[in-house]
Parts: structure tokens; C-alpha cells; sequence
């Protein structure tokens, strides 16, 4: 029984891999969705590039600030922290138009601290899940060493805060993803997604999400949250 575990988690690792694949099982035919589209905003601890095409003895090499700013030559410190790549290069041309004639700028995350997970609970090695490429749930608990004997995998939670700063809570059953019933259980993650394999049965997911969120992650008191 174990061995046919593995089988089936491995199928699962392999056939979410892809975005464009297409999976039929009892519920029908399922397409994986599309990994989120949304440009990714710089963050402190980000290490960026910024290059100068036409003033190669300006190129930067820098880690963004706790501040959220950077300092480069020639202009005062600038905020990157919450800009796109394409916002912060717009507002690097502005700010040095009265420095050069004709200001070139290219900005590249070459590190970011922002496009990983948190796997919490029942898994083998709990901690930060980095993500390289589309990730699902099942994906980011492969490496986060597996689910332990004592997990519920049919109760796997995972927390995401969305740009209104509230945080969404949607209840996946991963035994459904592994045997084919509903595939599309196991999720695709967005960065800074928390998934949480539970120990026990959560018979209130409302107040469970409430202690969870205010005793363990870092977000300010009295922030929302709605269950899906």
C-alpha cells in the first residue's frame, strides 16, 4: 500500500508539471490553469542589476534595503521596494535626465526573496519551499520532504494573502488529487503562499485560521480573512 502511495504521488508530481497538460479522470477532463501573470514586484532583500547601456561605469550591483530603497551614484536614494522592474527603470530614467543627456536604464532581479512558499505542519522538512517555475501543492510538499504518517492529507490548507493585504484560506483534499477524483485540488502556488498539512481533524476552520494566522505568521493584527 505504501509503494502504490509513492506511485501515485510521483504520477501527480509528473502530470502537474506541465501547464499545458490535460488529465481525465471520474471528474471529467481537467486543464491545469495558467501560472498567475501578474509582474512580479521588487521587495526588500531583492538583488538587483541595474545596468546603464550607454554609462557602463554606473552599473550597480545592489541588494534592496530593509527600507525598501536603494542608493545608486549620482541621485539621492530612491524607493524600489513595491515597483515592477519596468516602474522602478522609468523612475531610475527620470531621476537621472539631470545627470546624463540621454539615460539608458535597465533594471534585472538577478535574486528574488519573493517567489517561494512556506510549508508548515505535517511534512517531513517544514520551512520555505522556493519556487522555480509553475509549483504546485503537491509539488512544494514533495520538497518539503512529504507528508508525515500522521498527516491529514485530505485537509491541506493553504493561506494567501491577496493585494487587498486579506487573507483567502482554501481547504484542498489532496487524496482526491492523488487518486484522480479531482485533480484539480492540487493547486497551482502564487509566491509567499503558506500550505499547511494538518495533524488532526479541524473541525472549526474558522477559528483554526484565526489562532494560526495571529500566533504564527507575521501579519498585523486584526487582519481579514475569508474561507473558501
Amino acid at each position: 500500500m505504501r509503494v502504490l502511495q509513492i506511485l501515485l504521488v510521483v504520477c501527480a508530481v509528473l502530470i502537474t508539471a506541465a501547464c499545458s497538460t490535460t488529465v481525465t479522470g471520474k471528474a471529467g477532463t481537467w486543464k491545469a490553469p495558467s501560472y498567475p501573470a501578474r509582474e512580479y514586484r521588487i521587495q526588500p532583500g531583492d538583488q538587483l542589476d541595474v545596468k546603464f547601456f550607454y554609462n557602463p561605469e554606473l552599473n550597480e550591483q545592489l541588494v534592496v534595503r530593509s527600507d525598501g530603497r536603494i542608493t545608486l551614484q549620482l541621485i539621492n536614494d530612491i524607493v524600489a521596494a513595491g515597483l515592477t522592474p519596468s516602474e522602478l527603470t522609468a523612475s531610475l530614467t527620470r531621476a537621472y535626465s539631470g545627470e546624463l543627456s540621454n539615460p539608458k536604464v535597465a533594471v534585472i532581479v538577478r535574486v528574488s526573496v519573493g517567489d517561494r512558499v512556506y510549508v508548515d505542519g505535517e511534512v517531513n522538512r517544514a520551512g520555505l519551499v522556493q519556487l522555480v517555475g509553475p509549483t504546485t501543492v503537491l509539488q512544494s510538499i514533495a520538497q518539503a520532504g512529504g507528508m508525515k504518517e500522521s498527516a491529514r492529507s485530505g485537509e491541506v490548507i493553504v493561506l494567501r494573502r491577496g493585494d487587498d493585504s486579506k487573507i483567502s484560506v482554501i481547504a484542498l483534499n489532496m487524496d482526491d488529487a492523488l487518486n484522480g477524483h479531482d485533480v484539480g485540488q492540487d493547486m497551482l502556488l502564487r509566491p509567499n503562499d503558506i500550505v499547511y498539512v494538518p495533524r488532526s481533524a479541524i473541525s472549526n476552520i474558522n477559528v483554526w485560521v484565526d489562532q494560526y494566522i495571529r500566533k504564527n505568521v507575521p501579519v498585523p493584527i486584526g487582519l481579514g480573512y475569508t474561507v473558501n
